[in-house]
């Protein structure tokens, strides 16, 4: 998947911020790569949506995914990291929600209609000790 997705990438490199002395100024060490998802034909069409649903702030309006990276004071650390970083993306949208099964629902009501029972059985036994309580005037 890695080389599938290094073709279609656009990758950029900038002079990183932070601490660094001269060497800051003086090399581009910071990675910034665009994937452009809607062309990626490889990723299915509803993971694609999840993609640019999840990450509507990284998405520009050319519709490219923008990640940029700068961990390390190296070019290609940075480039990896942004790599994985949309790996990540990636598997995070191919990831199917969890589905309870019959098991599951059946196991939920019955904790339910158990936990109402006994709220229902410590009323009664609170309305109780407040009957006792009270006193006929009559």
């Amino acid at each position: 998947m890695s080389t599938m997705l290094s073709e279609r990438l656009t990758v950029s490199y900038s002079r990183s911020s932070g601490p660094g002395g001269q060497h800051v100024n003086k090399v581009s060490s910071k990675a910034e790569v665009r994937f452009h998802v809607q062309t990626a034909d490889w990723i299915p069409e509803d993971v694609r949506q999840k993609i640019l649903e999840k990450n509507k702030n990284r998405v520009n309006k050319a519709g490219e995914l923008l990640v940029s990276s700068e961990l390390s004071r190296n070019q290609q650390r940075n480039l990896g990291d942004c790599i994985h970083k949309i790996s990540t993306i990636i598997a995070e949208a191919t990831e199917k929600p969890y589905e309870p099964t019959a098991g599951d629902v059946s196991l939920r009501a019955a904790r339910l209609e158990k936990r109402n029972k006994e709220q229902e059985k410590q009323k009664k036994i609170h309305s109780v000790i407040k009957k006792s309580r009270r006193v006929d005037f009559d």
